[in-house]
């Protein structure tokens, strides 16, 4: 077994790449004072007897730096899809004009910024447990290998990939973090 054992690296990797894109899912759902279709994502609207992503009933623009529109193509859903921005809790304010709900973003105070640079800390620190989740599930099969006979220079070589690997990935999550707080709080 010892010769034989290989870790699924690929697993790991795929796994960990999950947890950086949960990361840019999360952090593309902060407002940040300019406009962006990504805000409305998370959002889910009941419609024909299922949870829907709004990108899935209507066509999400932005039109201008300060404001996102969705033309909803249903017109029956119009009022469904307004109910759930209003009730999401981005602090939008809807506007109805037609078939058209249009989204004006407004202005982030300060104290607003630093509460969404702690939330964003907070999906930050959320991906690195995600992370070293992986990483603990790593070292686990390579404690089980050693157990049936891996050599120990084996173990410490597998064991140094999966560090390697798990600091890369965390690293990446702190960059991203880094921006992702940069931009909230330019002004």
């Amino acid at each position: 077994m010892s010769d034989d054992f290989i870790l699924d690296t690929d697993d790991l990797t795929r796994r960990m790449d999950g947890a950086i894109a949960n990361l840019r899912v999360e952090f593309a759902s902060l407002r940040t004072g300019r406009a962006s279709a990504s805000i409305l994502e998370p959002i889910m609207v009941d419609a024909y007897g299922s949870q829907t992503p709004i990108n899935q009933l209507g066509t999400v623009n932005v039109p201008e730096s300060r404001m996102v529109t969705v033309n909803v193509w249903d017109k029956g859903l119009v009022g469904k899809v307004e109910k759930a921005i209003r009730e999401s809790g981005l602090g939008i304010n809807p506007q109805l004009n037609g078939t058209i709900i249009m989204l004006p973003i407004p202005e982030l105070n300060e104290e607003r910024r630093t509460q969404l640079t702690k939330v964003a800390g907070t999906y930050g620190e959320n991906g690195r447990v995600s992370i070293r989740n992986v990483r603990r599930d790593g070292m686990d099969q390579i404690k089980k290998a050693k157990n049936n006979g891996m050599s120990e220079d084996d173990q410490k070589f597998w064991e140094g990939a999966v560090q390697e690997m798990t600091n890369e990935y965390t690293k990446r999550i702190d960059d991203q973090l880094e921006i992702k707080q940069a931009e909230i709080m330019q002004v």
